[in-house]
């Protein structure tokens, strides 16, 4: 049985005046010991050697114990705490440097320096108490927090370093100048919390840290919600944040699995895995992001299942090297593109719908950079569902599109391939090629096109085979400038005004179709009046027009005159 102590200011029959000196009596006696203090305001150094418990006779808060520098409370014994205030600056202001110590109902005012420092070896327990200002520091240590309040910390409000393990439970961490929870070469593991108007990361994993986040909320955050760096590890589970700059980041190796998230009103980006990070991201919702929901870059590979993005400006990006598999996937009411992959980067998304967005699919960058749909759905896209410049490469396998101004485009050096693809209602025309591009469709359906089911222009290459092209108000396919290639065993039917425009550079196979075919020369534009001094004499490589010749002459005048039938002299 503990041996009982009183503790009064205003002494009493066996009291002691000062928390000290009943510490003293019990080391002495070396008993576990229950010491119970009257409210008051205790000035003094507590230094706990043997078991005991401390207990604010008066209630939570009746009892502070104070000093103007240095440490309030130092426990070498099992000890725990109950209701007391501990007021300290500079320095611990409580050390738990062996076995256990307990804070119950209890407050820690650290206003510089550490509140709570756990040493290797040791464990923590704090229950329905504050911390202000100051740091908990694990080093080493174990640590168990329930239902607590951390308002305000100067750095990291909790700090879990070398090989120390911490559960923080229906807790609230506020204001803190830097990290609400930091993970470095520890464990942590945050449930049912709320994490508040951090500086920086409200939550961070380490160097080699694990880290498990569960049912909690992170919201009005300076910097990321939740990041994983440095190969650390874990999980977050049904959580939320709102209103941080960054959702949940993830780079330099960490792998961490996200589940049933959803990120909301994020200032730049939702989700965001970048230098060499991964990470397997399933079933998360990213709402109004202020930027891009999504973005994959600097060599991040994450893989992304059943998530769904709405609102916002960019709904995936993959950029500068990163790579990515995206499945099951859905995107809506975008103000820019729903999809997009630059620079080297290397995308393959399956199963995908993307509703009422700016654009579908856009790619630019050079050779390296590819991106696969396989099984998508795009729907009332004000601009190009999908789009593919630079050098990209571009591969679509059974995606639909319905309501957009065009479907399938290929410009500049691009590659566009298509398999069983599909357009309806789309008002400039289904598949598109320009420049130097290159398109390739097999079994492509276009049905109610406004314009052309299938053009190309400049040089481009195009390759359609078994295409059916059906009420494609214009035309079915036009090819014009100098694009080249195959237009092979295509259906050409409906309402159109011309089957198939032509240049005479696309070779017409096997084309079934009741309505006009037209060839169009290309177009030759005559080139300016030439005065050229050929001193020996001209020679002609090829046919010349509308030349002036002059030589033999040291000076040459040109004179051109306009005559009233339109005939120059």
């Amino acid at each position: 049985m503990a041996a009982r102590y009183v503790v009064s200011q205003h002494g009493g029959r066996r009291a002691h005046r000062d928390i000290a000196s009943a510490l003293a009596e019990a080391a002495r006696r070396g008993r576990a010991a229950l010491i119970e203090i009257e409210p008051g305001h205790y000035e003094e150094a507590l230094t706990v050697r043997g078991e005991v418990r401390l207990v604010a006779v008066g209630g939570p808060g009746s009892v502070v114990v104070t000093r103007p520098r240095g440490a309030v409370l130092d426990s070498f014994a099992p000890t725990v705490v109950q209701g007391l205030v501990l007021v300290g600056r500079g320095g611990d202001v409580v050390g738990c440097h062996a076995r256990t110590l307990t804070l119950e109902q209890s407050e820690i005012r650290a206003h510089d320096g550490i509140a709570l420092h756990a040493r290797p070896g040791t464990a923590v327990t704090l229950r329905d108490s504050t911390v202000l200002h100051g740091r908990v520091l694990l080093a080493g240590a174990g640590g168990l927090v329930e239902r607590c309040r951390f308002t305000d910390a100067a750095d990291n409000a909790l700090a879990v370093i070398d090989g120390g393990r911490l559960e923080v439970v229906g807790s609230r961490i506020e204001g803190s100048a830097i990290h609400g929870v930091l993970v470095s070469g520890g464990r942590a593991r945050i449930e049912g919390c709320v994490l508040t108007r951090t500086r920086m990361a409200a939550v961070l994993a380490g160097a080699r840290a694990e880290l498990t986040v569960t049912d909690c909320l992170v919201e009005s955050v300076e910097a990321e919600g939740i990041a994983y760096i440095e190969q650390s590890r874990g999980r977050v589970e049904r959580t939320r944040v709102v209103d941080a700059r960054f959702g949940i980041a993830v780079s330099s190796g960490a792998d961490p699995v996200v589940r049933d998230c959803v990120l909301t009103g994020c200032r730049d980006t939702g989700l965001e895995v970048n230098n060499a990070g991964r990470g397997r991201f399933e079933d998360c919702v990213v709402s109004g992001a202020g930027n891009v929901a999504v973005l994959v870059t600097k060599g991040g590979a994450p893989e992304v299942h059943g998530c769904r993005v709405e609102g916002g400006k960019v709904g995936f990006a993959v950029t500068d090297r990163g790579r990515g598999r995206f499945t099951r996937i859905e995107v809506r009411d975008l103000a820019s593109a729903a999809l997009r992959v630059h620079d080297e980067a290397t995308a393959v998304f399956e199963h995908v719908t993307v509703e009422r967005c700016a654009s579908g699919l856009e790619t630019r960058g050079n050779g390296g950079t590819q991106a696969e749909v396989t099984d998508g759905v795009m729907r009332d896209v004000e601009m190009a569902a999908v789009t593919a410049l630079g050098q990209s490469w571009v591969t679509l396998r059974r995606v639909s599109v319905e309501r957009a101004a065009l479907a399938f485009g290929a410009g500049e050096e691009a590659q566009l391939f298509l398999h069983d693809c599909g357009a309806a209602a789309v008002t400039t025309g289904g598949m598109s090629s320009f420049g130097s591009a290159r398109a390739v469709a097999r079994n492509l359906t276009v049905t109610g096109c406004d314009g052309l089911g299938v053009f190309a222009r400049d040089s481009a290459r195009v390759e359609v085979v078994d295409a059916t092209l059906v009420d494609c108000a214009v035309s079915g396919a036009s090819f014009v400038d100098r694009a080249w290639g195959r237009f092979e065993g295509c259906s050409v039917t409906g309402t159109g005004q011309l089957g198939v425009v032509h240049n005479g550079l696309v070779d017409l196979v096997a084309l079934r179709t009741s309505l006009p075919v037209v060839e169009k020369a290309l177009r030759t534009e005559p080139g300016p009046t030439v005065v050229h001094h050929h001193y020996e004499g001209p020679v002609f490589n090829g046919p010349v027009h509308d030349v002036q010749l002059a030589w033999r002459n040291i000076h040459a005048v040109q004179n051109r005159t306009t005559n009233e039938d339109g005939t120059r002299t």
